[in-house]
């Protein structure tokens, strides 16, 4: 049974989630102490983590910097504010998702189960297939870009979208297939999530010397530019 920890202080809400979840196998632990969140975090050893924005003490923002600076585990907002930055906000953190309330519960569990497999059964597939491309080497059972002895880390979301585009180099592959591939169902996919994904996978391969590789068709979609041989 997979685990599931829920940061989340609206107590009903966190209630029906549990209850919803356990009759599709996903054990989930509500969070007791909004102080010590990450003392739980590390207690429970989630597949995958929820957190509401407006919270206790410290809000959900600065509970997402702080799993990211040790963990790559999947993290879906879940949150009453409708703000676009505030879901943007969250991607460039490090989430995977963003829920907004109110929710179909079967919504999100959709999405949790499309995030849990893109993220373990995904990676148990490739194993330490390791992919050459533009001078760099994208270690998938790491998540990991290395080139020059120089290395950044990619979360899941951003490595499938890279995968995506290498299955067809210097080809455009629209966006409404890219989202069918991430999240199964477009209709449950914010557009700013890809965007932000693909902004935030632009930005890690220009830190390690990548620039303007992934090019952005108008109308269409995007583009993995090859500038050299490729090789797998």
């Amino acid at each position: 049974m997979q685990r599931i920890f829920l940061i989340e202080d609206d107590e009903a809400i966190a209630r029906q989630i549990q209850q919803h979840f356990q009759h599709w196998g996903l054990q989930t632990t509500i969070a007791n102490d909004f102080q010590q969140i990450m003392k739980e975090v590390r207690s429970v050893d989630p597949a995958l983590v929820i957190i509401d924005i407006q919270l206790p003490a410290y809000d959900g923002f600065h509970w997402c910097r702080e799993i990211r600076a040790e963990s790559k585990i999947p993290i879906i907002f879940l949150s009453s504010r409708d703000q676009p930055m505030d879901s943007i906000m969250a991607m460039q953190l490090g989430a995977d998702d963003y829920v907004q309330k109110p929710f179909h519960m079967d919504v999100l569990l959709s999405k949790i189960q499309a995030l849990l497999r893109r993220t373990y059964e995904y990676t148990q597939v490739e194993k330490e297939t390791v992919h050459q491309w533009n001078g760099i080497q994208i270690d998938y059972a790491r998540s990991v870009l290395l080139r020059n002895h120089r290395q950044v880390e990619l979360t899941k979301n951003e490595q499938f979208i890279l995968k995506v585009l290498l299955e067809k180099p210097d080809e455009i592959v629209s966006r409404d297939d890219l989202m069918r591939r991430l999240w199964d169902d477009e209709r449950f996919v914010n557009d700013n999530t890809l965007t932000v994904n693909v902004n935030r996978l632009r930005h890690k391969l220009s830190e390690i010397g990548l620039d303007d590789v992934i090019e952005t068709k108008k109308g269409l979609g995007y583009v993995a530019v090859t500038k050299g041989n490729l090789t797998t």
